[in-house]
């Protein structure tokens, strides 16, 4: 009678049990069926093992570039968090470099990315570009159109809020997009979101915004937003894969910070999907400008676009997560231009720069303005204020607009780091060459839309 061999004499060899047993038995078994000795069998076993875990690296032992400074004490509080966050996230092994913007701030748990976060890894991390994949910029451009009436057409062409565009008013993507979507184990089930969300701008700090070029007066178009609902899924079914990689190969990596590693079939499948997730995106975002171009029966003069929440390979193999950072580097895509778009907010100007491809910024520059408070604090510091009175004070001069209908004191100028100095730190850290500007003339927002969110509603219909 041929012998067999069990979980007790693998554990019997010194190797820890786990899941892999069974088919490692199955295959010392075949060895052994096949007249093999007790070592051959006992070998291939082995070759099921998973590897041996990496353990965190020594607290300090990565240090990571800093183009930030403060110029207050709440920027200093801001500057002590990040870099607090900043310093755990570099102890993740696979992880060669980092680096933070001025206008880095928190975000999650310590040990997470920072918004104006740059980390370079040898893998691919889902946590470090969340859930709004692809969040991003684009600019057309329209001569002889008034701002005001491109601010009217954007408003009545555009969605924001929750949700999608409802049946009847709904826009298909390219079918060659689509075909990417269905050839892909991850973007499959997706494509309705796709087909539901396509045409829309989310909240939170999106946005339409019109204004006019410094250098020409010409009238311009910006919209800022991500992938919705397909990337949000997306993230999901990543991070998913990533703490199963993390359980086996890292334990100890925090699990916001897990990786998939490139080489496996789900890191080239997530690979993938990212690159038509953003395709959705710019797509997206064309949409929109197209929809409101029609209805002025305008033409588009110049259009580009970059994303600054996004993972880039560059030469060296790496993958570089920009958490809110804006690339600076020749090539970064294969659809880039020289100029990138900078927005600090509403009331501000956007930027049109040149990256620099500085090493301190791992080549990156930011990617807006950032915030010293939350935006639950940020609204308790304005107790005493209505909302009608702050929107008037703060937005003097331009043409702001809530998609909703209700303000939203958290997306107003004052929620966020000054504009100024963020220009000045710029300069400083050489992160970038500010070429134009579009001057605000008008913005649109999703607006509070919780306070009458259907959830919100029935509670105080109860009350």
């Amino acid at each position: 009678m041929t012998e067999t061999m069990s979980g007790q004499d693998l554990i019997n060899a010194g190797l820890a049990q786990g899941k892999w047993f069974g088919k490692a038995l199955v295959a010392a078994n075949a060895v052994l069926e096949r007249g093999g000795s007790l070592d051959e069998a006992l070998e291939t076993a082995r070759g099921f093992a998973p590897p041996p875990s990496t353990p965190l690296r020594i607290a300090g032992q990565l240090p990571f570039h800093v183009n930030i400074e403060a110029e207050t004490p709440d920027e200093q509080a801001n500057i002590e968090a990040v870099s607090k966050s900043m310093a755990e996230l570099m102890r993740t092994p696979v992880i060669r470099a980092g680096a933070i913007m001025p206008d880095a701030c928190p975000a999650g748990p310590s040990g997470t990315i920072p918004v104006g976060g740059i980390v370079a890894s040898e893998a691919i991390h889902p946590g470090m570009h969340s859930a709004d994949i692809c969040c991003s910029m684009a600019i057309s451009t329209f001569p002889g159109v008034a701002p005001a009436a491109l601010l009217d057409a954007v408003h009545a062409v555009t969605h924001f809020g929750p949700g999608g565009r409802p049946r009847g008013q709904q826009i298909r993507p390219s079918q060659a997009l689509f075909e990417r979507f269905d050839a892909n184990p991850l973007l499959r089930d997706v494509t309705s979101a796709a087909i539901e969300h396509f045409g829309t701008q989310g909240d939170g700090n999106h946005f339409a915004y019109v204004g006019t070029l410094k250098s020409s007066g010409e009238t311009a178009l910006v919209t800022h937003h991500g992938s919705r609902a397909p990337g949000a899924r997306l993230y999901s079914k990543g991070m998913k894969i990533a703490d199963g990689y993390r359980r086996q190969l890292s334990p100890e990596t925090l699990p916001q910070n897990a990786w998939i590693p490139a080489d496996s079939q789900e890191g080239e499948d997530y690979w993938e999907a990212l690159q038509a997730i953003r395709e959705w995106t710019k797509q997206n975002h064309m949409l929109i400008h197209d929809m409101a171009t029609e209805k002025l029966s305008a033409k588009v003069a110049d259009r580009f676009w970059n994303e600054h929440n996004f993972v880039f390979r560059r030469s060296d193999g790496l993958f570089y997560h920009g958490k809110g950072a804006t690339p600076a580097f020749d090539g970064w895509a294969h659809d880039a231009t020289d100029l990138t778009l900078i927005p600090l907010n509403m009331a501000e100007p956007v930027l049109i720069v040149r990256g620099k491809d500085s090493a301190n910024g791992l080549g990156f520059s930011p990617h807006g303005a950032g915030r010293n408070f939350s935006r639950t604090q940020h609204k308790r510091m304005q107790a005493g204020r209505s909302d009608g009175d702050i929107f008037a004070e703060e937005t003097k001069g331009i043409d702001a607009r809530f998609f909703c209908g209700i303000t939203d004191i958290s997306e107003l100028p004052s929620a966020y780091k000054s504009a100024a100095a963020v220009r000045r730190q710029i300069e400083r850290y050489g992160l970038a060459e500010i070429v134009d500007e579009v001057l605000p003339h008008g913005c649109i927002m999703a607006g509070d839309w919780e306070v009458n969110a259907p959830w919100r509603k029935k509670k105080r219909n109860r009350m």
